[in-house]
């Protein structure tokens, strides 16, 4: 999904507007406490095999509501994800971390539906992805069946870029279980960058404290 940057500089400042959030940006690398998901034990679903991220792209996306997703990319589509409620990603909150688990293209207009079902109700039924159940964590109050979130992210694989490389219509859902040792996420998403295919997405994550990573 995203290009690999070479020749990075990592003294070169970024551009106005690609935002460094707790000093990530494109050609960072950011270093992870491994007990951030150690701590889970067997229990979860969730894998990394390093303790270090190169980032090579980096995302964002307006929410409606004035706040701001900072998202941070490897080349093998690991996640590292920062709520702000400034663009620039200064006073950055709610961090996590996501690893990919599937991804498929749907065949047709009939799988896309049935897709956009399977994020509309309370809880996600895994089985055909080899997952648990997950308890839905937008709009947990309720039991009601509710429409996917839908939002655009901009993607940037330069650090002085003025324009991004790609934007990505996302129709996604965010679930939770609680694990003895803490709580795992799981994104389910449908994407359909401009000029590209749909896919379906599932990637499997954990909170992260700040203390948990650095770059």
């Amino acid at each position: 999904m995203f290009k690999r940057l070479f020749g990075s500089d990592d003294k070169t400042p970024a551009a106005p507007g690609l935002a460094e959030v707790r000093n990530i940006t494109v050609g960072r690398t950011v270093s992870l406490d491994p007990l951030a998901w150690r701590r889970l034990g067997d229990e979860t679903r969730f894998a990394l095999d390093r303790d270090a991220l190169e980032i090579t792209a980096q995302g964002v996306i307006a929410l409606d509501g004035g706040q701001y997703v900072h998202r941070f990319y490897t080349d093998d589509h690991v996640m590292l994800q920062a709520m702000s409620d400034d663009a620039e990603g200064r006073a950055a909150y709610d961090f996590t971390l996501f690893t990919p688990w599937t991804s498929a293209y749907p065949p047709g207009e009939r799988e896309r539906r049935l897709w956009s079902d399977r994020l509309s109700e309370p809880i996600f039924d895994g089985a055909a992805e080899d997952l648990p159940a997950y308890p839905r964590l937008w709009f947990a109050e309720s039991d009601a069946r509710q429409p996917p979130v839908t939002l655009w992210e901009s993607i940037y694989d330069d650090r002085a870029a003025t324009t991004p490389y790609a934007r990505i219509f996302q129709t996604c859902m965010l679930y939770a279980r609680e694990l003895a040792g803490g709580r795992e996420l799981m994104l389910a998403l449908e994407m359909q960058p401009e000029g590209g295919e749909t896919t379906h997405e599932i990637m499997i994550g954990i909170p992260l404290e700040m203390a948990e990573f650095s770059a």
